[in-house]
C-alpha cells in the first residue's frame, strides 16, 4: 500500500493520446484499495484533461517541463511553466540542463531550477517543483551529488533521478546519493526535500527495496509521498497484482545489497 501511496503514476510516451491519458485517470482514481497514487504525471498539454479529472480526489496532476533533453531555453521552460499551472498543474517536475553541467556550466542549474521555484512560489496555491537530475548521464556519484546540491539550494522540493528516456535510469547507488543530500539538507535547514526514484522501477519488490533504502536514508521519518515518490507506470500492474492476491516478481529488489 504504501508503494502506491508513493506512486506518481505516469505516462509520457510518444504516442499519449487523449484517449490514454483518460485511461490513465480511470486507474489513478480506482478507490478499491482505499489508497490512490500520490500523482499523475504527464505531459503539460494534458494539464487541463487531468486535473478536471482529478479535481477533489487528493491525487496532483504533475508535468514534466524541459523534457527530455534538458536543453530548452529559460524562457520556453518559464512559459511552460505558467501554461502548465494555468491549466491545473501542481508539481512541475523539471529536467535540469545536464549537458550544461557537465560542460561546467554549473550555474544553468541555479538559474533555470531557481525561475522554475520562482514561478511555482508565484502561485496562489501550493506547487512542488521536482528537479530531474538525470543521474544516468551525470554517471559518476560525484556530480550526482553536486548536481543534487545545486538544485536544491536553489529551491527544489524534491530530487528525482531520470526521465526514463536514456538507457541508465535510476540506480539504488544514484537514490542513496539524492537522499543524503535530501536528509542533510533537511537536518541543516529544516526543509523537508524529497526524493523521487524514476527509470525503471516496475516491481514491487523494486519498491519496497527503494522505499526501505528511504526509510533509512530520512529516519526518523518514514517514506511517504511527502517526502519520497516513485515515477513509474508499470509498478501500477504490479501493485495492483499483488492487491489481487497474487504474488510479486521473484526477483530481487532493486537496492538488495546496497550499502546505505
Amino acid at each position: 500500500m504504501r508503494a502506491l501511496a508513493c506512486l506518481d503514476l505516469t505516462s509520457l510516451g510518444d504516442a499519449d493520446t487523449v484517449e490514454s491519458i483518460e485511461a490513465l485517470c480511470d486507474r489513478g482514481l480506482d478507490s478499491r484499495w482505499g489508497v490512490r497514487p500520490a500523482a499523475l504525471c504527464v505531459f503539460p498539454r494534458f494539464a487541463a484533461q487531468v486535473s478536471r479529472r482529478l479535481e477533489s480526489s487528493g491525487i496532483a496532476t504533475a508535468v514534466v517541463v524541459n523534457f527530455p533533453g534538458g536543453d530548452a531555453t529559460a524562457a520556453a521552460v518559464i512559459a511552460e511553466t505558467r501554461a502548465a499551472l494555468r491549466d491545473g498543474a501542481r508539481e512541475i517536475d523539471v529536467v535540469i540542463p545536464y549537458t550544461r553541467f557537465l560542460a561546467g556550466d554549473t550555474d544553468a542549474v541555479t538559474v533555470l531550477v531557481g525561475a522554475v521555484v520562482e514561478c511555482a512560489e508565484a502561485f496562489p496555491e501550493r506547487v512542488l517543483v521536482k528537479a530531474i537530475l538525470e543521474t544516468g548521464a551525470l554517471g559518476d556519484i560525484s556530480a550526482v551529488r553536486s548536481a543534487a546540491a545545486l538544485a536544491v539550494a536553489a529551491g527544489a522540493d524534491f530530487l528525482k533521478t531520470s526521465t526514463g528516456k536514456i538507457p541508465v535510469g535510476c540506480t539504488p547507488e544514484s537514490a542513496a546519493a539524492l537522499m543524503e543530500v535530501a536528509a542533510r539538507h533537511g537536518t541543516s535547514s529544516g526543509r523537508v526535500v524529497g526524493v523521487k526514484v524514476s527509470g525503471g522501477v516496475r516491481t514491487v519488490n523494486d519498491a519496497a527495496a527503494y522505499l526501505a533504502l528511504a526509510d533509512y536514508h530520512f529516519a526518523p521519518e518514514a517514506a511517504s509521498p511527502a517526502n519520497f515518490r516513485i515515477g513509474a507506470s508499470a509498478l501500477y500492474d504490479d501493485i495492483v497484482n499483488v492487491l489481487w492476491g497474487g504474488s510479486a516478481d521473484a526477483s530481487a529488489g532493486a537496492a538488495d545489497g546496497v550499502r546505505y
